[in-house]
C-alpha cells in the first residue's frame, strides 16, 4: 500500500481532518492502473492549489504529478463526487457543530464580481459597469449559518435578478424545505412577484438604511458577505483563473470544504 506523504503545508489534510473526509473520497473502482498516491495526497495537493492559488504546474514535487491531480479535480467535479462531498460536510457542520437540522429553511442570495484573468475566455465574460470589473460574476445562496448551498458562475455583465432566477430554481429544487430567501436591492422587482408564484418561495429583500453612505451590517444580509470572505481566503477564488464556469465553482466549493474539514475536525471527540 503506498504511504502518505509527510504533512508539510498549511492546506494539507491533518489526521483529524482526514478522519471526517476520508469517508466521502472515492476509493476507486478497481479497474485500471495500480494506485499508486493515496487518495489524501490528491486531496492535499487541490487543496494547495486552491489555498495558495499557483498555477497546476507549479505545484510542489511532494504532491502526486499536476496531470493526475488536475484528472480528479475534474472528474470529481464531472460526476458529481465533488457535489455530494460538500453536501455531506455541510449537513454534518449543521447537525454536529451548529445544533441545527441537515436541511435548511431559509437562504441568504447575493452576488460577487471578480476579474478575470487572461484565461477566461471572451465568451463566459462581461463588463460589470457597477463595479468596474471584468470578469466574471459568482451568484450564491447560503444558510442562515452561512454555509453554501448553491452557486452559479455567469458573466459579469449578467444582472443578480437574471441569475438569481436558475439559481433560486436550482435552490428550490435541492432543498424543498426552504420557503423563504433574503436579499438585497439588486433583487428587488419582478422577481420577487416570480418566485413566490412559481417557486412558493418568499424573497424578502433586506433593503440599506436611509441615508447609509458607510458600511453598515444589516440584518441576514451579513451571513453571506462572511462566506464571500471565507471563500476569499483561497488565493485561487480571488481572481478567476478557470477556462470554465463549472471549475471556479468547484474551487469555491474546495475553498468550503477545507472550513468545514477544520471546523468538524475542531468539534470531534478526543
Amino acid at each position: 500500500m503506498p504511504t502518505t506523504r509527510p504533512r508539510r503545508y498549511r492546506s494539507d489534510t491533518s489526521d483529524a481532518e482526514w478522519a471526517v473526509l476520508a469517508a466521502h473520497v472515492p476509493a476507486g473502482t478497481g479497474r485500471g492502473r495500480p494506485i499508486i498516491y493515496p487518495r489524501r495526497d490528491v486531496v492535499d495537493a487541490i487543496r494547495y492549489l486552491d489555498h495558495t492559488g499557483c498555477q497546476w504546474d507549479a505545484m510542489p514535487a511532494d504532491f502526486p504529478h499536476h496531470k493526475l491531480v488536475y484528472h480528479y479535480f475534474k472528474t470529481w467535479t464531472d460526476d458529481g463526487t465533488l457535489n455530494r462531498m460538500h453536501n455531506s460536510l455541510r449537513e454534518q457542520v449543521r447537525t454536529q457543530v451548529e445544533g441545527r437540522n441537515q436541511q435548511p429553511t431559509a437562504a441568504v442570495v447575493d452576488s460577487q464580481s471578480i476579474r478575470g484573468a487572461e484565461t477566461v475566455s471572451r465568451d463566459s465574460r462581461g463588463y460589470d459597469a457597477g463595479k468596474k470589473i471584468n470578469g466574471r460574476k459568482r451568484h450564491i445562496a447560503v444558510d442562515t449559518c452561512g454555509l453554501l448551498l448553491a452557486i452559479l458562475v455567469t458573466a459579469a455583465n449578467v444582472q443578480d435578478r437574471d441569475a438569481a432566477r436558475p439559481l433560486l430554481w436550482s435552490l428550490r429544487a435541492c432543498f424543498p424545505t426552504i420557503t423563504l430567501a433574503w436579499a438585497d436591492s439588486g433583487y428587488a422587482g419582478k422577481l420577487v412577484h416570480w418566485a413566490a408564484t412559481r417557486l412558493a418561495l418568499s424573497v424578502q429583500i433586506v433593503a440599506k438604511l436611509a441615508g447609509q453612505t458607510t458600511f453598515v451590517v444589516l440584518p441576514r444580509r451579513w451571513c453571506v458577505e462572511r462566506t464571500f470572505s471565507w471563500i476569499n481566503r483561497c488565493r485561487r477564488t480571488v481572481r478567476d483563473y478557470e477556462r470554465l464556469p463549472a471549475h471556479h465553482a468547484a474551487m469555491v466549493q474546495w475553498a468550503m470544504i477545507i472550513i468545514m474539514t477544520r471546523r468538524l475536525a475542531r468539534h470531534q471527540p478526543t
